[in-house]
């Protein structure tokens, strides 16, 4: 899809075609494999976990396997290679294009309860909103809500969904 279309807050600017085609309107930037091009602001594709920080996880967990190497050796696919007894996935931060379909988190999830189910190790670093983790620090429940169709306030017709899972943080006096 090729279009010249700006969002508003565009108008005005000049973009190099790397920068048009980032910021042309929504529908066309979710056909982007964004992770290819790497972030908008500098172009890097990888992000490495900090020495300090795998040092610290490396002493915990002893891992033996990283599905998500760097540099990938020629071939590899760490989604579908079995992973060894303790792993740690950073997996990409945003969707690839995986056997010609758009993958993301979910793939490396899956993946990584696969693994676990088969009795192995998985650590998986991705990141979360803060508040997320200030609700779990503070003993709530989550309970999955699925695809929620919210109903409109204005005549109370239900939606389409958002095509996301909706969790429901549950902070329960009686269960702490």
């Amino acid at each position: 899809m090729q279009t010249t279309e700006l969002l508003p807050e565009d108008a005005g600017r000049s973009f190099s075609p790397l920068q048009l085609a980032h910021n042309r309107h929504q529908k066309a930037r979710t056909l982007l494999n964004k992770w290819h091009q790497g972030n908008g602001q500098d172009h890097k594709h990888y992000w490495l976990t900090p020495k300090p920080l795998m040092a610290e996880l490396q002493a915990e967990f002893a891992f033996d396997f990283d599905p998500c190497p760097y540099p990938i050796p020629t071939g590899f696919d760490g989604l579908t290679a079995d992973w060894g007894k303790s792993n740690y996935v950073n997996p990409p931060f945003g969707s690839i294009i995986h056997d010609g379909k758009k993958k993301g988190p979910t793939a490396w999830a899956k993946k990584a309860i696969a693994e676990h189910a088969k009795g192995k190790r998985v650590v998986m670093v991705y990141p979360i909103d803060k508040w997320i983790l200030m609700l779990l620090a503070a003993g709530a429940q989550v309970r999955n809500l699925g695809d929620v169709r919210w109903v409109a306030t204005e005549d109370g017709t239900p939606g389409m969904g958002t095509g996301r899972h909706i969790a429901a943080f549950i902070l329960d006096p009686s269960k702490t």
